[in-house]
């Protein structure tokens, strides 16, 4: 065997070594990071198609369409109600939740009403909230699009909102939830040629929402808030509605992480499972304004009352005119 033979011999079994270790160190950091990786249970990635019209751990209804590429909630049609359901409960501590979305309309002014991403205990229940029902339990958190509002509002938009509900608390859409809101962030995510994301983050009681709409592909965050409360085992889902205005909303991926953070002997012995969903702050509630009520009368009622009201003005002016020239031919007779 010659010495190049045997260079070459060695410098492959030392390649081999070199490899060999790489892949054990890969499989044991896999290992040692478990937690660190997507829930296949709980995310959606495109082709959404299973057999038939089936989507393997989701449900949907109402307006929903699916196609290989999206999950279209609403079309840009009016009185519209589409939502999608994960059908498996999350037993995830701490987690992150990011949904890739697109929202757009042929309306330039005027367009509505959004979609809201949830995780409540109750799932397909269509209802007046973007699609789900009202009095929920658990997380709501809302894209509203209505441009056409009623009451006082100190925000443009669209706007994002997130919202605790124990099931005793209504959603006043009329005031775009503001009563109610835990915090809340302007985010011009509608009719825009790039992609728009949104992540939820929970963890250790804190609730974290950041977009991504700039065309950056990096996080900005919209709201953060502390002593958030959530149970386990509720189900995520996302709901759209349109009304007098409308909007097309489209599903192109869910992506859900379990959060490898390290665990709080607190958190380790607490029973999440049973508690009931809180919040240790809301944003100081608006006074509730009402609108003014709209008037029974018709319109060929209210055209008649002014034309009889225009018609008793010039009665009195010309009954004016004639007493003041009548009071002048008095006032002349006595000169005379």
């Amino acid at each position: 065997m010659s010495i190049n033979t045997i260079v070459l011999t060695s410098t492959n079994q030392l390649l081999f070594i070199l490899v060999s270790s790489l892949v054990i160190c890969v499989n044991i950091n896999a290992e040692w990071n478990t937690k660190d990786y997507m829930k296949r249970e709980h995310s959606l990635i495109k082709p959404f198609q299973g057999s038939g019209m089936t989507i393997p751990y989701w449900d949907f209804m109402g307006s929903t369409i699916v196609t290989n590429n999206y999950v279209r909630l609403t079309p840009d049609l009016q009185s519209k109600q589409g939502a999608l359901w994960n059908s498996v409960p999350c037993g995830v501590r701490n987690w992150e939740l990011q949904v890739h979305f697109k929202v757009h309309g042929k309306g330039k002014d005027l367009y509505g009403d959004g979609f809201a991403i949830w995780y409540a205990k109750d799932r397909m229940s269509p209802g007046p909230v973007f699609g789900n029902m009202d009095y929920h339990h658990g997380l709501a958190i809302i894209l509203d699009t209505y441009s056409n509002h009623n009451g006082p509002h100190n925000h443009q938009h669209p706007y994002i909102s997130a919202m605790i509900n124990n099931g005793t608390l209504h959603y006043d859409h009329d005031r775009d939830g503001t009563h109610t809101q835990l915090a809340g962030c302007e985010a011009k995510f509608r009719n825009l040629d790039h992609d728009t994301h949104i992540a939820i983050r929970y963890e250790h009681d804190v609730l974290t929402v950041s977009t991504d709409i700039e065309n950056k592909a990096a996080w900005k965050e919209c709201l953060s808030v502390k002593g958030v409360r959530l149970p386990t085992n509720y189900y995520f889902g996302m709901s759209a509605a349109t009304g007098d205005l409308s909007d097309t909303h489209d599903v192109l991926s869910v992506r859900l992480y379990e959060l490898d953070i390290p665990d709080d002997p607190k958190d380790v012995e607490e029973d999440r499972s049973q508690i009931s969903p809180s919040a240790a702050f809301f944003e100081p509630p608006r006074d509730h304004v009402e609108d003014p009520k709209p008037s029974s009368l018709s319109g060929i009622k209210i055209f008649l009352l002014m034309l009889v009201g225009s018609i008793a003005i010039i009665a009195c002016v010309v009954i004016g005119i004639m007493l003041y020239q009548k009071h002048q031919e008095n006032s002349r007779k006595r000169f005379y």
